[in-house]
């Protein structure tokens, strides 16, 4: 095994899909940023929620919009849903790990506030459960997903907002859906402090 070669190729299939991402998704993700600005002109907050990686990208969403992103800001509100352990555990075994979301949407949530919903399978039930909870309590939906968007590609409504990278392997779209999450702070910021 070439071990360099290999990393290699992940740079070049990396590029790849950057490359063909920044034709097919930059739309929607201007749609995304316009949906996010507007709800939090208008005094709501962002609700952001996934598993594993995912988790890991919502936590790190909530904070470049709760402390800064490159610029001095205002905090702005968002929370992560997969970040407090008391009410992970206590509803997963309470409910089931797959109403650790939706119980949190069902609580926090408000009309004209946002869920974004990462999955890079497009079928976590936990998520897929929020995103119902949050069509029941009137939140606008932006859904991170690859791999042809699953069950959640399905259930989206036409006020909602897909961004659906179009791979098929979990790691490649981890990479684009960070991009798309700083895209997404970039946007927010610019529009709110203007462009830099």
């Amino acid at each position: 095994m070439d071990l360099i070669a290999r990393i290699a190729n992940h740079f070049r299939d990396a590029v790849a899909l950057f490359e063909h991402c920044q034709d097919t998704m930059s739309a929607p993700t201007a749609a995304a940023v316009d949906a996010l600005v507007f709800c939090l002109s208008n005094n709501g907050k962002i609700l952001a929620c996934g598993n594993g990686g995912s988790a890991a990208d919502a936590q790190h969403f909530a904070a470049e919009l709760v402390g800064r992103f490159e610029r001095e800001r205002l905090p702005l509100a968002a929370i992560a849903l997969n970040t407090d352990t008391s009410i992970l555990t206590a509803v997963g075994n309470d409910f089931g790990y797959d109403r650790v979301f939706s119980q949190q949407v069902n609580a926090l949530g408000q009309p004209g506030d946002v869920l974004v919903a990462i999955s890079t399978s497009g079928n976590s039930a936990n998520v897929i459960e929020a995103i119902e909870a949050a069509h029941s309590r009137e939140l606008r939906v932006i859904a991170l997903t690859g791999k042809g968007g699953g069950r959640i590609g399905q259930m989206l409504t036409e006020d909602d907002v897909h961004l659906c990278v179009p791979h098929d392997r979990t790691l490649r779209i981890q990479e684009v859906h960070i991009l798309l999450l700083h895209a997404l702070c970039d946007g927010i910021d610019a529009q709110l402090l203007g462009d830099l």
